[in-house]
């Protein structure tokens, strides 16, 4: 089995006044993302070990080792 790994890290962001209130990944453009979330399997993980401060650093070190 293949795996891909997106991490969209920071895409949802915060809503902005520029992009009329709505957040980066709600006006972004995504074919390919829908594509893959529409033929793809999606699930959670848990990212942050226990007792590590949430952050990307972290959960991004503990996503690829």
């Amino acid at each position: 089995m293949k795996y891909i790994v997106l991490v969209p890290d920071g895409a949802a962001d915060r809503p902005l006044k520029t992009l009329e209130g709505k957040t980066p990944l709600e006006v972004a453009h995504t074919p390919h993302l829908d594509s893959l979330a529409q033929r793809g399997e999606l699930g959670r993980v848990r990212t942050i070990p226990p007792g590590f401060p949430p952050g990307s650093d972290v959960a991004n070190l503990s996503v690829f080792g």
